[in-house]
């Protein structure tokens, strides 16, 4: 049975994060378990998700050394399910989004989950 959409294309921040999702190379969007999921081909590198807590948040796998740090901001939670294999989520809300800060978040994650060809067309363009 499919998962129901938990999600609309309207939502604030989503044409955002997809913009900001979608400039890696090779990336797509794939709706999975009723969320928006970005992928570097197969790999997960960020997910669109809300819950009655955080409304509107992007989860995204860190570079290990900066988890901490991160945890250490009130505006990353560990979110439910993926926050045992490392995963984080930052609240779109808490605070007004610095964009650039989201593309360094997405920037670490998809570098975890990139092809070494995708790497090489990121670092050249």
């Amino acid at each position: 049975m499919a998962h129901p959409r938990m999600y609309s294309d309207d939502d604030p921040y989503l044409a955002d994060l997809r913009a900001a999702c979608l400039r890696f190379p090779e990336a797509v969007e794939v709706e999975a378990w009723g969320r928006p999921t970005f992928r570097a081909g197969k790999k997960m590198f960020a997910v669109f998700e809300g819950n009655d807590d955080h409304p509107f948040a992007v989860i995204v796998k860190p570079d290990p050394s900066d988890r901490p740090a991160l945890l250490q901001e009130p505006r990353f939670y560990v979110p439910a399910y993926y926050g045992p294999s490392g995963w984080l989520a930052f609240d779109l809300t808490a605070a007004e989004v610095d964009w650039a800060e989201v593309g360094e978040l997405l920037d670490g994650s998809y570098r975890q989950v990139a092809l070494k060809r995708m790497l090489k067309a990121l670092d050249a363009g």
